[in-house]
């Protein structure tokens, strides 16, 4: 009886082993906090589904991605027309949520601040390399400034998040637009270079008189301040999640997704919003896999999207991910 039951046993096992599905991504750092969370409780609502994603940047995503090491990537940047060309996997991308990236500081005794768009911009190209400059004081009237050198951190990896960045850099600095320009990976003019968000916020916070940039979300789970910026409209704005959605109200999303929303009109949008991606192959080699990864797409416009907030990124507009809903109906079944 007991060999039965153990045979019964190690059958189950082996059967529950054999349809488990493993998803494997890679890809940004700016949602990591997010899909930590999404895949998390995906897999716990789909017993035998492991979903394993790699925080490697948005440049390591996609090169995984389009050499098809991993059944999904993730991008803050969208592919250009000749990535996509030069591709030997054809992909999809698919919008998840909306993030804010956000100018931290370490300036002692100082814990709010306010930067100009060209102030920002020649903070990272270094003609501005210290606090108490006169462009950052008038910025802010009555914060007393220490005469303390500026340290730039930056990324040192291929970075969506710094294509965030340099891509609003590059809209309101024609000196910044005509040297370093958009990219994960631009020339940094200055500074030194962090591994992810994670390690632009750690430099941030152990350098006195640092710089950076990280999502909205590194920057309140570590406590680091973070400054306001001039938005297009001309007023002052600090990020948070209806500044983010303003920055998308009214945008006319392309059939394909693939848009910036950077320095965006609105009187509250908040000026360095941007939207994330995954990047789905449309022609997957795994069709179990493919149909697994179809129905956490799913889950997650219907269900996941309501989340988004408490981690303070921005959901989808409804008129969007019903348009992303429609594009994921269309991947295989």
């Amino acid at each position: 009886m007991k060999k039965t039951l153990v045979a019964v046993a190690l059958f189950v096992f082996a059967l529950s082993a054999a349809q488990a599905q493993k998803l494997t991504g890679a890809g940004a750092t700016f949602p990591y906090p997010m899909y930590s969370k999404w895949f998390a409780e995906y897999s716990a609502a789909h017993p035998g589904v492991e979903i394993n994603y790699q925080s490697i940047g948005s440049g390591g995503g996609i090169r995984q991605v389009t050499s098809g090491l991993v059944d999904f990537g993730a991008s803050d940047m969208p592919m250009t027309d000749q990535m996509l060309a030069e591709s030997p996997i054809k992909l999809m991308h698919i919008p998840t949520v909306l993030g804010a990236v956000v100018p931290i500081f370490n300036v002692p005794g100082v814990t709010d601040l306010r930067f100009s768009p060209d102030v920002l911009a020649d903070i990272y190209l270094g003609k501005i390399n210290n606090w108490n400059d006169a462009r950052i004081a008038k910025d802010n009237p009555g914060v007393k400034l220490p005469d303390q050198k500026i340290t730039v951190v930056h990324r040192s990896d291929g970075s969506g998040t710094s294509f965030i960045f340099t891509d609003y850099l590059s809209k309101v600095s024609p000196e910044w637009k005509g040297g370093p320009g958009s990219g994960t990976s631009p020339n940094w003019p200055v500074g030194v270079g962090g591994k992810g968000n994670e390690g632009v916020a750690g430099l941030v916070r152990q350098l006195p008189g640092a710089i950076g940039y990280v999502e909205l979300i590194y920057a309140l789970q570590n406590h680091i301040s973070y400054g306001g910026l001039r938005n297009a409209s001309g007023n002052w704005v600090k990020a948070s999640i209806e500044g983010v959605t303003a920055a998308a109200a009214g945008v006319k999303m392309p059939a394909d997704f693939r848009i910036s929303i950077t320095n965006a009109p609105g009187a509250t949008a908040y000026p360095i919003s941007s939207f994330t991606y995954l990047l789905i192959p449309t022609h997957p080699k795994n069709m179990a896999n493919e149909k697994v990864l179809r129905d956490m797409l799913s889950w997650i416009i219907n269900s996941g999207e309501s989340e988004a907030s408490s981690l303070s990124y921005a959901p989808l507009p409804q008129s969007v991910a019903a348009k992303v809903l429609k594009a994921v109906y269309t991947l295989p079944q």
